[in-house]
């Protein structure tokens, strides 16, 4: 009975494609089971690695289409790292560029662009004033709301 036993386990791991049987023998009562190993699922899929001329194509195009192209800032791509050089009169086209390379494809930007000095006057001042008509929050316009419908 022990060798029928030990027979048919042998090729039920076989066929599982493990040779666990052949060098263990299976004691009556207790079964066998093969480790289960599965890949870990990777965060973000892999895609294949783009060019660098074709990169820095692409974010110039990006720059292109955007209300940044006015500044005609300079791309340099290397090794999948985008450099950004120029100088800007807009405070938030800093951070567009940075946002627009990324997403072109850029593992990693460095930005470079010297923002003017007009520009982050123009920014303290917007924050001293406090918050304009698009930054309020819903819960003070709810309170003047209902200060108008009383």
């Amino acid at each position: 009975m022990f060798r029928i036993h030990r027979f048919a386990t042998a090729l039920l791991c076989l066929s599982m494609g493990t040779g666990y049987a052949a060098t263990k023998p299976v004691q009556p009562g207790k079964t066998l089971t093969a480790p289960v190993t599965r890949p870990k699922p990777s965060a973000t899929p892999k895609a294949a690695p783009v060019p660098d001329s074709q990169l820095e194509k692409d974010i110039r195009a990006r720059f292109a289409k955007s209300k940044i192209s006015t500044h005609k800032f300079q791309v340099h791509v290397q090794g999948g790292v985008a450099t950004i050089e120029g100088q800007t009169d807009v405070l938030q086209h800093k951070g567009t560029a940075t946002r627009l390379a990324k997403s072109a494809g850029a593992i990693k930007v460095v930005n470079h662009i010297a923002v003017s000095q007009s520009a982050k006057d123009k920014a303290a001042k917007n924050l001293e004033s406090g918050r304009r008509r698009a930054q309020v929050k819903r819960s003070e316009t709810t309170a003047r709301s209902a200060k108008r419908s009383s």
